[in-house]
């Protein structure tokens, strides 16, 4: 006959740790004012006896789950696909892991759902905080979380300003003038661009940089095709500009996802990158070095952004809002990586 094994209680804690069971319960949930000396013997006891305090029980006492939820508005074979949302789901919940928090992710699938079962599902405090990424404008997810209670953060610039809702991103006018400036430097006399979705900020940022760095140096700045993000998206989007008619000798792409898919087409078409048509892409993060010829990008920090989101999240989940800071958690700064398309 076996004996099952037996959890350890919190008194066997407080017992062996020589403390009472509410002293054990206090440096179990983190309270402040405990003893150095106090805490170590608990902390002792918890690990030699192998102790697993009870969630439930806890949330109780600090009213928190010790999770964060990520909402990423997106279908399922985008997320599986897109190398973005991968490294910020892997960097969200690198920086909860190590804070002890559980990364619970809700995927809100485009125009098949609006935002009301993210809404409900919030409101039910199941979660301490909220990290959204790829917002779209009829998303209206800044709306839900500033009605949901709980502390909210952003990757990437929402479309409407809320209070309490804050962000951190990338200069993406800042990389679309550096993606253009080297195309110019280069010598490009004229410079299409494929944009991002014009109904998320990356998009819309990235153009307006293409468009800042073009009127500047005295260059028109017409020749545009919204993208999706997607190598199919970038193909659709390059057999429209060439079927324009229209000659250019440089192009912008707003992710090095349609850039690929850009060239591919213009192999197809009998055009020669760069002798040909220059490409700058953006984001490198893996398809860039892959390509061929290798892409020149414009670095997008996924990882340095996932982290500073969900550190600053978590930092206000455990002391609160503080007074006076502005939206932004940062404002990252684009870095230009250089390649063979241009």
């Amino acid at each position: 006959m076996t004996m099952e094994h037996r959890a350890p209680t919190l008194e066997e804690v407080a017992i062996a740790a020589g403390v009472s069971r509410s002293t054990a319960s206090r440096v179990i949930n983190g309270a402040a004012r405990v003893a150095p000396e106090t805490q170590q013997a608990v902390e002792y006891a918890i690990e030699r006896l192998g102790y697993v305090p009870n969630q439930a029980a806890r949330s109780l006492v600090t009213r928190r789950t010790e999770s964060i939820a990520l909402v990423i508005p997106e279908d399922d074979d985008r997320l599986l696909s897109d190398p973005f949302l991968g490294q910020v789901v892997s960097g969200v919940n690198a920086a909860a892991g190590r804070a002890g928090n559980q990364l619970v992710l809700l995927i809100n699938q485009r125009n098949l759902e609006k935002s009301d079962r993210i809404a409900r599902y919030l409101r039910g405090g199941h979660v301490d905080g909220t990290i959204v990424v790829s917002h779209h404008r009829d998303d209206e997810l800044e709306k839900v979380l500033s009605q949901s209670g709980i502390p909210a953060h952003f990757i990437g610039r929402p479309f409407n300003h809320v209070p309490g809702v804050r962000f951190v991103d990338v200069d993406n006018v800042r990389g679309g003038e550096i993606a253009t400036q080297h195309l110019i430097d280069r010598g490009a006399k004229r410079i299409a661009t494929i944009t991002g979705p014009e109904d998320m900020t990356s998009g819309t940022d990235r153009r307006k940089g293409w468009e800042d760095a073009l009127r500047r140096a005295g260059m028109l700045a017409d020749l545009h095709v919204a993208g999706d993000f997607t190598i199919p998206g970038g193909m659709r989007a390059a057999t429209e500009l060439l079927d324009r008619g229209e000659r250019f000798d440089g192009l912008f792409v707003a992710s090095d996802q349609m850039a690929v898919g850009a060239m591919q087409v213009f192999s197809q078409r009998g055009l020669v990158v760069p002798d040909d048509i220059m490409v700058v892409g953006f984001d490198n993060l893996g398809f860039a070095e892959s390509a061929v010829p290798t892409l020149a990008t414009v670095q997008n920090p996924v990882r340095e952004m996932a982290d500073l989101a969900t550190t600053a999240l978590l930092r206000r989940i455990s002391h609160g809002i503080e007074p006076g800071l502005p939206d932004e958690i940062a404002i990252i700064e684009p870095v230009f990586v250089p390649g063979q398309s241009a």
